[in-house]
Order: structure tokens, then C-alpha cells, then sequence
């Protein structure tokens, strides 16, 4: 299992559809916990709505899943997401196959 991956993050705190960000996620050791921004996460093991993991410090469910090729990352279809800055580059080379894209900071 990698120890980082570039993931989607959506916060589904407020409800169906909430903020969400491409970003790097690192995993725990044994892959139990995931760690962005300063949070970490567990697995609902299926028992969230329209969520599959949890804010161990706020609570708050996510849903976190890998991006996909063609930018439809919400469990709705396609909306334009921010992406850190630092995994810009490789969101756009390698996931996207769109490097002429890697100065954008949005899906």
C-alpha cells in the first residue's frame, strides 16, 4: 500500500454535497488512518450516508475516494474542486493525462 496518495476530499458535514479539495491523503502504518491537512480519518466501514470515512477530531464525515480520470469526483458527477498546490502537477500528468492543464488551480 502507498504511504500518500492523491485523493478527493469532501466534507458532507452539512449535508449531500459540502466543500472538497484534491489533495495529498497519508496513510497510517497499518492503513487504518488516513491523515490531510492537519485531520485524521477512519473508515464508517459502510455505515455513513452518502460518507465513507469520519474526522476523528471534529467528527464530521467525509467522503474520500481516489480522483478520477475525467474529473467527476463527487458522488454527483463533475464540479469544479480546488487543488493544493502541491500536488498540481502530478493531479494533472498522471490522473488527468492533461499536462497543458497543470497551471490550473480547479477541476
Amino acid at each position: 500500500m502507498p504511504r500518500s496518495r492523491i485523493m478527493y476530499i469532501e466534507d458532507k458535514s452539512a449535508g449531500l454535497v459540502g466543500p472538497a479539495r484534491i489533495g495529498r491523503v497519508a496513510f497510517s502504518k497499518r492503513g487504518k488512518t488516513l491523515h490531510y491537512s492537519g485531520l485524521s480519518f477512519r473508515s464508517l466501514a459502510g455505515r455513513g450516508f452518502k460518507a465513507n470515512f469520519f474526522c476523528v477530531e471534529t467528527g464530521a464525515y467525509y467522503w474520500i475516494s481516489g480522483p478520477r480520470k475525467d474529473g467527476h469526483d463527487g458522488l454527483y458527477g463533475y464540479r469544479p474542486t480546488p487543488i493544493d498546490a502541491d500536488v498540481s502537477e502530478e493531479y494533472w500528468t498522471v490522473i488527468r493525462g492533461a499536462p497543458a492543464r497543470i497551471h490550473e488551480s480547479t477541476t
